[in-house]
């Protein structure tokens, strides 16, 4: 395949989950608002900690099987190999439903302890019991999502993904409305059943070949896809941990509101710029897996994506640089203002952080499971205390900036590491392109610090039309936009 149709293939798989992320961020604008309306921060505050407590036991119990199967099944269907496709799925089936149970288990167990750490009393004991059951259907709704990821079945991921989040909007919002607080646990476990139902409706529909496999046959096929998804388990455990830890440490040295509010603030940033990270998990993870053991594939592959990923970030993140107050007025209320320094400084460590994601996907593809743990380990450690200490120091702007700065400690690691284990080779392109996309931002980043008044949208206009124009050349000279136009028109 040349490398424009690679190119092209990955603006495909973007823009596909792009138009499903549109969608997803109408309803997330619709829902936020109305959380924000009927619910305030403190509502958003006990969310937050109710989905990140849950989140945290799901960690120690779902084994990572939601990453580290999709590498197994990628390259099985690589090969063509249908025999092995379907022992893999076969096996994973019945793992996702022993720690799905597992998480149930435990998690009503000491569900008045999760209700002291989080809350410092045990008044959501029984809140954390009710949930409890979401950690059941979310693994077998994640074991099901893993075959659509590893088929690279695109438009039936996507698809679920809409209808998910369009059931859930339609279920929520009724229950806040009439229950208010009440009604956070139940949209919780509606949003949990309509999720597993779209995605194992979907996966019924992928032709994979049936296979019977014995009791001892589950560790023995599935030993490898364990054992990586137990150090990825143990990541997740340390990244959910560390922002659990942020959020309890917010709560106890701030408030409830400040919780509701940095959650508000990073839902925004996270959610709006997700079609490339989506994509990257979706389609770039298995794509990568593939060639994992060609050196000089596998390089390319991180190139050509990071590349499109500078392109697609830029303008988006240029606007949500100046003109982030008026996007909180629109997504939230004036009371959510004070989160405006927080997304600015956090948008410049967003392409920072599409850096690393690219490059840090290789861990996983090579099935390089100790090296995976231990720098993702390291970059935790001295992002959690540069948030405490940003929080500290500097309230909600000081997490902006200790945002940022994570990511662009993270992304020299990653370079470093990548290059020692594996031998990569950094683009010369896209390292220029990197460079000119940051100062693209950086010159947004002072007209929305600096400028004022009729100055400031005078200067900002410019600055996005001229991100905008310098994006569209780029993508041009790798894709040939005229010509793909020109293939969509002919084709409909």
């Amino acid at each position: 395949m040349g490398d424009q149709q690679q190119y092209r293939q990955i603006v495909k798989a973007t823009s596909l989950f792009g138009g499903v992320q549109v969608i997803t961020i109408i309803i997330a604008i619709i829902r936020s608002k109305a959380i924000a309306v009927l619910l305030g921060p403190s509502g958003m505050g006990v969310a937050s900690l109710l989905q990140s407590t849950i989140g945290l036991v799901g960690q120690f119990t779902s084994m990572g099987l939601s990453t580290s199967a999709i590498k197994d099944i990628a390259q099985a269907h690589n090969s063509n190999n249908e025999e092995a496709v379907g022992k893999i799925v076969a096996v994973l089936r019945k793992w996702v439903w022993l720690t799905g149970t597992l998480g149930f288990v435990v998690t009503l167990a000491l569900a008045p302890w999760l209700s002291e750490a989080a809350f410092g009393n045990r008044s959501y004991t029984v809140a954390f019991m009710l949930i409890a059951v979401t950690l059941l259907l979310g693994q077998v709704s994640a074991g099901q999502g893993v075959v659509l990821r590893a088929l690279r079945k695109l438009k039936y991921l996507a698809t679920s993904s809409v209808l998910g989040a369009a059931l859930g909007l339609l279920t929520s919002l009724p229950l806040y409305y009439y229950l208010g607080m009440e009604g956070i646990v139940p949209a919780i476990l509606i949003t949990s059943v309509t999720g597993l139902i779209l995605t194992w409706y979907f996966a019924s529909r992928i032709k994979v070949k049936k296979v019977t496999i014995a009791t001892h046959e589950v560790w023995e096929k599935g030993k490898s896809m364990v054992q990586l998804g137990f150090m990825l388990s143990l990541n997740g455990i340390i990244t959910t941990g560390s922002a659990y830890a942020l959020r309890i440490f917010i709560s106890r040295h701030g408030s409830i509101d400040d919780v509701g509010l940095f959650n508000a603030a990073f839902a925004i940033v996270n959610t709006y710029v997700g079609l490339v990270f989506t994509a990257m998990t979706t389609d770039y993870y298995p794509r990568l897996a593939a060639v994992a053991n060609q050196p000089e594939q596998w390089n390319k592959v991180i190139s050509q994506q990071a590349e499109l990923a500078f392109l697609i970030l830029a303008p988006i993140l240029a606007l949500f640089i100046v003109a982030a107050p008026l996007g909180v007025r629109l997504l939230y209320s004036n009371e959510f203002l004070v989160i405006t320094p927080l997304l600015i400084w956090g948008s410049m460590g967003i392409l920072f952080k599409a850096a690393s994601w690219a490059i840090a996907y290789i861990f996983l593809a090579k099935g390089d499971s100790r090296a995976f743990f231990i720098n993702e380990l390291v970059v935790n450690a001295y992002m959690l205390a540069l948030n405490i200490m940003g929080y500290y120091m500097l309230g909600l702007t000081g997490l902006g900036i200790s945002y940022a700065i994570s990511y662009f400690l993270y992304a020299l690691q990653v370079v470093w590491v990548a290059q020692r284990l594996y031998g990569l080779v950094l683009n010369p392109n896209a390292v220029k392109l990197f460079a000119r996309c940051l100062i693209l931002l950086l010159s947004c980043f002072i007209i929305a610090r600096n400028l004022h008044g009729m100055w400031f949208y005078i200067f900002s206009s410019l600055s996005i039309l001229f991100i905008i124009t310098f994006s569209l050349r780029q993508l041009h000279k790798r894709i040939d936009l005229f010509a793909l136009w020109k293939k969509i028109l002919n084709r409909n």
